[in-house]
């Protein structure tokens, strides 16, 4: 099923431009929430979805998510799997599901505490004597991202890879899922990032079980293939570091420039988890992800054909005014509302 090329009948077509979104694409966001919730935007070629809910006319996000037989995460052509191939997020239940449960037991928050929590804070003592003595740091260079890309390469069982070569390749994997542009030399640094995964998974999938995705995945009582494994290990090495190294660097930037709200949350220690929600919420790691409609379906209105390709643009979502109030604004105390995540 060929996607439409142009927009449908009655479909507000919006004009943005990449490198402005790139720069700050809240103001964009903002405007298209307010007056072209659903939006063909022919320089990203598929429909913008920006609103949170619409309980009346179910334009939105939420709606959107309940209902996967609409909305399938199997898009041909997406950019995601020309860098990693066939996928558990471009796949729809069962397969999904499969392929979830495969993985998902190493990362539960029991297994988490009893057998990756002491690593994780022994890795966090290591690089902060490391950088100690220097007398200035990079946050994010000389301790979120090999935080996270460290512990990530434990969780995954990457025994032999070390925390610079998991950077490595979720920085080039995820400049090849944004490659709008083709350009050819990020195709290259994306394959042989790719290619080193492979072969690095296909080593560890030889070992004796030792708890680790990798491990999960193959003792699985379900089938998992090795092609499968390694692809979702680069899914996973992708989100993996990017999203906890980005949430934390927000979070830490937003609170050293609010030194009210730091007092705050160190006084506190059950305060951290607002922050990191309203971090998230924020400033979204992920800010949009693909849905591929299976059916003819009507959204604001407008009748789109099968084979549309509609984005969810969550980083929008989770800045809607109707939803949460001062929207624009960084408040862990703020009321609880659950935001928008990529599922």
């Amino acid at each position: 099923m060929s996607a439409p090329a142009t927009a449908a009948p009655g479909a507000p077509v919006v004009e943005l431009d990449l490198d402005d979104l790139r720069r700050d694409p809240y103001p964009a966001y903002a405007e298209l929430r307010r007056t072209a919730p659903l939006a063909w935007v022919p320089s990203v070629g598929r429909y913008l979805l920006t609103r949170y809910e619409d309980i009346v006319r179910y334009e939105d996000i939420v709606h959107a998510e309940k209902l996967p037989e609409v909305f399938s995460s199997r898009e041909d052509g997406s950019l995601l799997l020309r860098t990693v191939g066939p996928n558990m997020l471009r796949e729809d239940d069962p397969h999904h599901r499969r392929l979830r449960s495969a993985a998902e037991p190493p990362t539960r928050p029991r297994q988490v505490r009893d057998l990756w929590a002491g690593a994780f804070e022994k890795t966090a003592h290591d690089l902060l004597d490391r950088i100690a003595g220097r007398g200035e740091a990079d946050l994010i260079a000389d301790f979120a991202e090999p935080l996270a890309a460290a512990n990530l390469a434990l969780v995954l069982g990457l025994r032999t890879a070390s925390a610079e070569d998991v950077s490595d390749w979720s920085r080039a994997m995820m400049a090849a899922n944004g490659n709008y542009a083709d350009d050819p030399d990020v195709w290259l640094r994306a394959e042989r990032a790719t290619r080193a995964i492979e072969d690095t998974v296909a080593e560890a999938a030889r070992r004796e079980p030792d708890g680790s995705v990798i491990s999960s995945m193959v003792h699985a009582d379900g089938p998992v293939e090795l092609p499968e494994i390694q692809n979702n290990v680069k899914v996973i090495i992708g989100g993996g570091v990017n999203e906890p190294r980005d949430v934390f660097g927000v979070g830490a930037w937003a609170l050293l420039n609010r030194p009210e709200v730091l007092d705050r949350v160190l006084a506190d220690p059950a305060a951290w988890r607002r922050v990191f929600e309203e971090t998230a919420r924020w400033v979204s790691p992920i800010g949009m992800y693909p849905r591929r409609l299976t059916q003819e379906y009507e959204i604001a209105g407008v009748t789109l054909p099968a084979g549309s390709r509609v984005t969810l643009v969550i980083a929008s979502g989770n800045r809607d005014e109707s939803v949460f109030e001062r929207a624009g604004e960084f408040d862990p105390d703020r009321p609880h509302r659950p935001h928008l995540e990529p599922s």
